[in-house]
């Protein structure tokens, strides 16, 4: 396979597998938007497992080394480890998931065999009235360790574990979730709050920057940075002088990263964005559908990477905060 050099690189593909979830968060599908009435993607709408494994063939040859599977929940996909098995055989790549963690305890084993070689596990407080807080949940904080157990027994490891910040909910749970993780060996990765899709009432207000939880952590745990491990890594990584390990943040408002973005997405019915905050996403399952060649797709995904301008997070201000956004269930992490 014949890799482009393309201006910017194209490293990380995300793909949702579904728009569908099994909770609701503040972050992801606010319960104002996401009610029991939301009319969410037929079957029909969604791509196929072997749509997305011959679309992820034309984007490895774009130079895509890491594959990450999100939603939605990826895991309220039926058969989801048909799809990780597909994939798992493409050449040279790092295959892994962002979930919610409920469905890992019948999950994980069928995932590793299937393929899938770690997780990214989403958890914003271990005190629950905290959790409740944060996400509509109908789950329980110890149901989500469950899973981080699950992940753990099955090998899906390193496993990570992402905690949104928002001020005035979960700060206070920074610290015990840094003391709980690293003496566990996970590495938690601190998300600033960001204004993702457009039913989210965010302000500046709600948003704990990097800086100021670097200081709260270094004063309890000594801290020093850690190199990024390729260009446009998205998390800052910190490892703590003691040597238990590292954590990371990832500072997409108070430091943005747009210039080494690396990241495309491809949304559950087969839209490639080319930015979490985007507006419009390129139709690639219409070219699948309309009987497209390889040539032909490969040639449609390297135009609108080569073409891309968005810089949402480095002109953020007061007057983009209205701008219509994706919301992050349909276009993943």
């Amino acid at each position: 396979m014949v890799t482009d050099t393309l201006s910017r690189p194209l490293r990380d593909l995300r793909i949702s597998v579904t728009d569908r979830c099994n909770f609701r968060c503040v972050y992801c599908m606010p319960k104002e938007v996401f009610g029991r009435d939301f009319q969410f993607l037929s079957r029909e709408e969604l791509l196929s497992f072997e749509e997305i494994e011959r679309l992820t063939r034309a984007f490895l040859g774009h130079g895509v080394r890491k594959v990450r599977l999100t939603g939605g929940e990826p895991l309220v996909r039926r058969e989801l480890e048909k799809l990780v098995a597909l994939l798992a055989r493409l050449p040279e790549i790092d295959l892994t998931m962002t979930t919610n963690g409920l469905l890992l305890p019948q999950k994980a084993a069928a995932l590793k065999a299937a393929g899938l070689q770690r997780v990214t596990i989403s958890l914003d407080s271990l005190d629950e009235a905290v959790f409740q807080a944060m996400n509509d949940v109908g789950a329980s904080v110890e149901s989500v360790l469950r899973g981080i157990e699950a992940a753990e027994q099955a090998g899906l490891h390193p496993i990570k574990i992402n905690m949104v910040v928002k001020r005035g909910v979960n700060e206070s749970s920074v610290l015990p979730m840094v003391r709980y993780f690293r003496e566990r060996g996970h590495v938690l990765r601190l998300i600033e709050f960001m204004d993702v899709g457009h039913s989210n009432g965010w302000r500046l207000d709600d948003v704990v920057p990097a800086r100021e939880l670097v200081e709260t952590i270094d004063a309890e745990f000594p801290l020093e940075p850690l190199e990024a491990n390729y260009r446009g890594e998205v998390a800052n990584r910190y490892r703590f002088r003691d040597g238990a390990g590292e954590f990371g943040l990832i500072a997409s408002v108070t430091q943005p990263f747009c210039a080494d973005c690396s990241r495309a997405r491809l949304s559950a019915d087969g839209k490639l964005y080319t930015c979490l905050f985007a507006v419009t996403g390129t139709d690639l399952r219409g070219l699948l559908r309309g009987g497209a060649s390889d040539d032909e797709i490969h040639a449609a995904i390297g135009a609108v990477w080569q073409r891309r301008t968005d810089r949402y997070s480095e002109i953020r201000s007061a007057a983009t905060v209205d701008l219509p956004k994706v919301e992050m269930s349909y276009i993943g992490g």
